[in-house]
Order: C-alpha cells, then sequence, then structure tokens
C-alpha cells in the first residue's frame, strides 16, 4: 500500500509539473494556432532563474515570483519578435521556435554554465508525513496543490471573467472579436506571456523535486508536453490536465514495475489515443 501511495503521488506530481508546461502550450495554440517548439527553454529559464533567486534570497516563494516573471518577459519578448512575423504558417513557427529552443539552451550554459545546478525544497517542505503508516513526502503534495489550483484559476479566469470570454470568443472566430473593437492582437500577447509564465512556474517547481536542473530538461519535458497536448486535444485546457496526470502515472508506474518499458509507454499511450481518437481526448473533429 506504501508502495501504491507513493508511486501515485509521484505520478500525479510529475503530471501537474507536465501540466504547467503543456497547459501554455495548448492555450497558446488554441487561440493563436501557434506551435511554439521553445516552449521548453521558456520551462529552462523558468527553473535556472528561480533556483538563483531562491539561492540569493532564501526564499523558494520569491524564486517562483521571479521565475513566473522571467516566463513573463521571455514570452513578451518571444511573441513580440519572434513569433509575431510567422503567424499564421505552421512550418516557419516549427523551424524559428526550434531555433529560439536551442539558443535558450545554449544562453542557459553561458550564463550559469554548463553544470548541473542542484536544489532542494524549503525547510518548511522538506521531509516527510506518517499518515497510517504510510509516508508521504510534503513537496510532492505541494507540486500537486500548486497544479490543481492553477487549473482552477484558469478554468475561473477562461469561464468567469471578461477577458476569459473574450479569449474563448478569440479561440472560435479572431475576426469577429477584432470587429467588436477589441485589439486581438493584446489578448494574443497576455495568452502567450501567461503561458509563458506557468512553464517558468512548472520550471522552478521541478528544480527541488528532482534535485538538479540542467540545460537541456527543457527539450525533454517539451517532448512530454506536446505528447500530453496530443493525446488531451489541441486546444483543450481540461484534456490538459487530465492527459498530463495519464501521463504521470504511466511512467511512474512502469518505472517500478516494467522499467524497460518505462520511456516508450507515453509514445504508446499518444498511439492507442489517436487510433481510437485522433483529435484527442476533448479535441473537436476538425
Amino acid at each position: 500500500m506504501d508502495v501504491f501511495v507513493n508511486l501515485t503521488l509521484n505520478g500525479l506530481a510529475t503530471g501537474m509539473l507536465i501540466f504547467l508546461l503543456a497547459a501554455g502550450l495548448t492555450l497558446i495554440f488554441g487561440l493563436m494556432d501557434v506551435l511554439n517548439f521553445a516552449h521548453g527553454g521558456l520551462f529552462a529559464w523558468g527553473a535556472y532563474s528561480g533556483i538563483w533567486i531562491y539561492s540569493s534570497t532564501g526564499s523558494f516563494f520569491i524564486g517562483m515570483i521571479g521565475a513566473v516573471a522571467t516566463g513573463f518577459l521571455l514570452g513578451w519578448i518571444t511573441e513580440k519578435w519572434i513569433i509575431k512575423p510567422v503567424y499564421g504558417n505552421h512550418v516557419q513557427q516549427i523551424l524559428i521556435t526550434l531555433g529560439l529552443m536551442l539558443v535558450l539552451s545554449e544562453l542557459l550554459k553561458v550564463v550559469w554554465g554548463p553544470n548541473q545546478i542542484s536544489a532542494s525544497p524549503p525547510d518548511v517542505l522538506k521531509g516527510s508525513w506518517e499518515v497510517a503508516g504510510i509516508v508521504i513526502i510534503k513537496y510532492r503534495v505541494f507540486i500537486i496543490a500548486i497544479g490543481l489550483l492553477m487549473f482552477f484559476a484558469v478554468q475561473y479566469i477562461l469561464k468567469k471573467t471578461k477577458i476569459g470570454l473574450v479569449v474563448r470568443a478569440g479561440v472560435m472566430n479572431k475576426e469577429m472579436v477584432q470587429s467588436l473593437g477589441i485589439n486581438i492582437q493584446k489578448v494574443f500577447m497576455f495568452v502567450f506571456m501567461a503561458g509563458a509564465g506557468m512553464a517558468a512556474l512548472g520550471g522552478v517547481l521541478l528544480g527541488p523535486y528532482s534535485g538538479v536542473i540542467h540545460a537541456g530538461m527543457g527539450m525533454e519535458f517539451a517532448i512530454l508536453a506536446f505528447i500530453v497536448v496530443v493525446i488531451g486535444g489541441m486546444g483543450s485546457f481540461p484534456g490538459s490536465i487530465l492527459a498530463a496526470i495519464l501521463v504521470g502515472l504511466s511512467g511512474s508506474f512502469m518505472a517500478y514495475y516494467v522499467p524497460d518499458l518505462s520511456l516508450a509507454v507515453n509514445m504508446l499511450l499518444m498511439a492507442v489515443v489517436l487510433i481510437f481518437r485522433p483529435q484527442g481526448l476533448f479535441g473537436l473533429k476538425g
């Protein structure tokens, strides 16, 4: 029972980290029809900047805020100077954002060096609780709580606020929204920056979870994020969290029970979903 609970918590925590990265991707694609392969680079920059601020100030909370601010800034730069010229052209988007991904990864080595950087949870989140003889690691529960909080917060914004109404209307018909006098470009900018901030938050949370951060982490998690977006359905926010949980749990249990399949299980899961439901679990046909 102890093993099952810990594998479940581990899978949920991993799933929430992937969700924070994938949620930004699916929002950006859903509204802007942009394939951003540089999103993993924003994830990695969030990790490095957040852990550096955390180490400098001794406050993990300030580190999280700093990571999100870094994500916002890089998101603004990326949308304004990289993405904006290639709107409507997926091939150019893939090429230019893949190039940006490589640039962001190399810049991390320039700023912080090529070696891995250690990261540990803040004192208040170190250790574990024991419930009915089952050991529960505090930091994993914290990650799960942050992931759920972000999901419900974004869902509330999308469903209950004016900006959310504009975003949802923009997804369905950009021209109609623009004809009503709303600057759709500013909406695009807001969504892109929000997605980048969520990715950066996921990056800084990963540091103490894995114990180390490195420049290649962005590419590794970006692949998982795209798998999640495909499984959940392109543009579906609820689909992203469900798919992220499935990917996290399957990876956690396979790594323990069938290690040889731990790397392939996510690809197999995506293949099964695409065979029986090509548009994804929550995606719409066409």
